[in-house]
């Protein structure tokens, strides 16, 4: 995967076209993306890549996601491409890795991917169930950071064998591991051992999806 710095050179080529200029700055990129300027100068500098604000920009250009954060020529990034796949990003929606988060809405864009990207997700028969949301957070670091997308399978409920899963509880959602224990009950486990495990019964949560994949900050 591409880092920040490189990504933004990219982003530079695609807006050296759309303006019509020989060369485009830092500032230019900051204002596509919609980052003010001390904030996008922070980003660059931990070259923290600012996923939501990416595939925004991705998704109203019609660019595919796969495209932009892998190595590829700025070429093919303009170019459309009849190879792809449309998968809901829910950018307002946050699963915690830590407190409550946000339940799902209706308000989404959509994500572009090709089928190198879509084949890692599970292939064409499951683009209509996975959607994209972001991770809030440090309970389950070092699997997500805060800031990351993760894309969820929402047809794959099954936590037979346990598993990464996206869940709802009165408290809102949660990105969480979760297994199944002897007595029936579930066993909601964070990757960050400062974290206590947690356990409830099984009509307390309800599973909203398997995590199938993500975009990952560099910590």
């Amino acid at each position: 995967m591409k880092s920040f710095v490189e990504i933004i050179e990219d982003i530079k080529d695609i807006i050296c076209v759309e303006v019509d200029k020989e060369r485009v700055f830092d500032t230019d990129v900051a204002k596509a993306l919609g980052i003010k300027g001390v904030s996008f100068a922070s980003l660059k500098k931990r070259n923290s890549t600012p996923y939501p604000q990416i595939l925004d920009f991705c998704a109203a250009r019609s660019i595919s996601i796969n495209k932009m954060f892998y190595n590829q020529s700025p070429e093919s990034l303009i170019k459309q491409t009849n190879s792809v796949y449309a998968v809901r990003y829910f950018g307002d929606v946050y699963a915690s890795a830590g407190g409550g988060a946000d339940v799902f809405d209706e308000s989404h864009t959509k994500l572009l991917l090709d089928v190198d990207m879509l084949n890692m997700l599970g292939g064409e028969a499951e683009v209509r169930s996975i959607d994209a949301i972001n991770v809030s957070g440090d309970s389950m670091e070092p699997t997500f950071y805060h800031g990351d997308i993760v894309f969820i399978n929402r047809s794959n409920t099954n936590i037979g064998r346990g598993g990464l899963f996206v869940i709802s509880t009165e408290g809102g959602l949660f990105i969480k591991r979760v297994q199944v224990r002897i007595d029936a009950k579930i066993d909601i486990i964070s990757d960050n051992k400062e974290y206590r495990v947690e356990s409830v019964e099984q009509h307390e949560i309800e599973l909203i999806g398997r995590v199938v994949g993500k975009f990952t900050q560099t910590p």
